[in-house]
Formats: structure tokens, C-alpha cells, sequence
């Protein structure tokens, strides 16, 4: 039986609450959900955490499954707005009073709305730097658009911001890794991972340019659940349960086992989780 992390799923969001796909079939509660993930082979599912108002819902997951649903803790970019001061206040007194895998999920969103641009510039450097305290790693969000890289937009900070050693004091995975060879490069040479998740497995998604350059050994899997599901499952609800088939992909582009990947990108997930 192979052994998964889903290094990034949401199962605590409210799309788990349905009780249909959108195909009209029946999938359960949100524990028949989980229950399929164990089954396929996840033993762990890692929760990024979005704003003030997911923690509770996540929170209530990780005290259910303990050791299985683990949570993060951040504030996600698209939730920045004019509120950042005070949902930071919140990051920060839930990583001084609980235990968490990791910052995240943090980073940069370019593709829906430039209104707080300045204001997720402090927030992610503000979260960078907690994370580099706290010997942390950090999962981030970067989505471009208007003409803007955020993963390079992302990258050069953490660079500018010469944190301790090893290389920044920051280190961590780029989350839902679409970018072009040069932009996986970057972020290796950082000390970063890649999660690969559905996009993987689409025809025209790009990443069969990429992986075959850059082998396992700085990838790990994730869903990003609900969003983003993998084929056969394309446009319907993501969930861990699925993270199979995104490894058989990239056993198909590299020319390995099923069992290779699962034991290379779990054992990279691993590593993440000791602390510097």
C-alpha cells in the first residue's frame, strides 16, 4: 500500500459540507470524505489555514484526527484587505498559543485584485519573518497576473530579506507549482519544494516541460482541495483521496514507479516538518 502526504488541502471549507459531486452523484459526509483519503493511502492531509475565519473549522479537523489533519497557520494574500492589521494580530496569537506545521498559506495574488498590493507585501513579510523565528517552513500562494510574476516577486523578497542561515532562514514549499523551468530552478537553488498537484495531469498544463528536468527529489504532492482536481476527476470537487492519480502522472513523466514517487515526495514532506 503506498503512503501520501497531501501537503495542501482545504477539507475543512464549506464545499466539504455538500452532500453531492457536481455531477449529481452522492459522496457522504465530510468524514466519508476523509475516510476515503485514509484509505487510498494519505497518512497525513496538511491544512493551510486562509484568515480568521477558517481557524475555527480547521481547527475542530485537526482535534478530530489528530496527527492526520495537520494545520498551518497564516493569512492568506486574497484575504488581505483593509482588515490586515487585525487578522495578523490573530496569526500571531495563534502561533504563540497552539502548535502548527507550518506559516501558510502566505504569499502574493496578482490575479484578482491589486487594490491591497502594499498591504500583502507587509503581511507576507510580516508572516516570513515569524515563520524564520520560530524555525518554521512556510507554504506559499503566489498567483500572477497584470503583467506581474508573483512567484519571482515572492522569491526576490525572501531573498532581500537575508534572514539566517541556511540560505534565508525561510524555507518551504511553493504551493500549486505551475511556472515555467527557470522559475522551479529558482526556487530549488532557495531550498524550496514544489507542490505539484492536478495541474499536473492536464493536457495542455505545462508541466511535463518541467518535471522531467528536475526529478523527485525536490517535489511534494498536494490537491488543493476542493479546487483543482485532477483527471478523470477535471471540474468536479478535488479531494486528497485523488493525490494516486497525480503521482501515477508523474511516475508516467519521469519513468518510475507509483511507489518511487510515493516514498520520494513523502519523504520530502517529512523533512519539512523538523524544524530549524
Amino acid at each position: 500500500m503506498f503512503t501520501f502526504i497531501d501537503t495542501h488541502a482545504h477539507v475543512y471549507d464549506d464545499k466539504f459540507e455538500a452532500d453531492t459531486f457536481t455531477d449529481g452523484q452522492p459522496h457522504g459526509t465530510r468524514d466519508d470524505m476523509l475516510q476515503r483519503a485514509f484509505a487510498a493511502g494519505m497518512s497525513e492531509i496538511w491544512m493551510p489555514n486562509c484568515a480568521a475565519e477558517t481557524i475555527s473549522g480547521m481547527m475542530a479537523l485537526a482535534a478530530q484526527y489528530p496527527g492526520r489533519c495537520r494545520p498551518m497557520m497564516g493569512l492568506h494574500p486574497t484575504y488581505v484587505n483593509e482588515t490586515v492589521e487585525a487578522e495578523l494580530g490573530e496569526v500571531e496569537s495563534q502561533l504563540n498559543s497552539h502548535e502548527f506545521l507550518a506559516v501558510g498559506e502566505i504569499g502574493l495574488d496578482f490575479y484578482w485584485d491589486m487594490t491591497f498590493v502594499p498591504q500583502q507585501f507587509m503581511a507576507f513579510e510580516t508572516q516570513l519573518r515569524w515563520a524564520a523565528e520560530r524555525g518554521m517552513f512556510v507554504s506559499l500562494h503566489t498567483r500572477s497576473g497584470h503583467d506581474r510574476n508573483a512567484m519571482m516577486e515572492a522569491a526576490d523578497l525572501i531573498d532581500k530579506l537575508a534572514l539566517p542561515a541556511p540560505k534565508s532562514g525561510i524555507r518551504g514549499i511553493f504551493h500549486c507549482f505551475v511556472g515555467t523551468l527557470d522559475e522551479a530552478k529558482r526556487a530549488i537553488e532557495m531550498g524550496f519544494m514544489l507542490g505539484i498537484g492536478g495541474v499536473a495531469t492536464y493536457k495542455n498544463g505545462g508541466l511535463d516541460k518541467v518535471i522531467p528536468h528536475i526529478g523527485l527529489d525536490h517535489l511534494v504532492l498536494e490537491t488543493d482541495a476542493p479546487y483543482l482536481a485532477p483527471v478523470p476527476f477535471r471540474g468536479k470537487r478535488n479531494e486528497p483521496a485523488y493525490v494516486p492519480y497525480i503521482a501515477a502522472r508523474l511516475a508516467e513523466m519521469l519513468s518510475v514507479s507509483v511507489d518511487e514517487v510515493a516514498e520520494v515526495t513523502t519523504r520530502n514532506a517529512a523533512q519539512l516538518r523538523i524544524k530549524n
